[in-house]
């Protein structure tokens, strides 16, 4: 079965080299390259039960004719709260029993803060 870099459109490439171990230990630190741009970034263990908040979901394999470097696929791209609208925070509610209830506590004045 051929490899993932051999099914690849001529000239596409995705690889990346690790560079060290990430601050805090837990990731690695790697230069990553594709048609067109070079970035730096960490890759990390999927930590079981935890949310992924935004990113790609990978998997590496080393390369025989260069072992420092690894080919990327991209197994999944988690979108982040930016690309789902301009909102960031938890969900904004205001049923009519919320504001019945505010304006029995702080009454029925302004809410605009100076």
């Amino acid at each position: 079965m051929p490899d993932d870099a051999a099914q690849k459109k001529d000239g596409e490439f995705d690889v990346v080299m690790p560079r060290g171990k990430t601050a805090d230990g837990v990731g690695t630190q790697v230069l990553r390259a594709r048609p067109g741009r070079i970035e730096a970034g960490e890759v990390r263990p999927m930590p079981e039960g935890k949310p992924l908040v935004a990113g790609e979901v990978v998997s590496l394999q080393q390369r025989a004719d260069a072992p420092g470097l690894f080919d990327v696929k991209v197994e999944h791209v988690v979108q982040g709260p930016a690309s789902q609208g301009t909102h960031v925070g938890p969900a904004q509610v205001a049923t009519p029993e919320y504001r019945d209830s505010w304006e029995r506590v702080f009454g029925a004045g302004s809410r605009e803060l100076n």
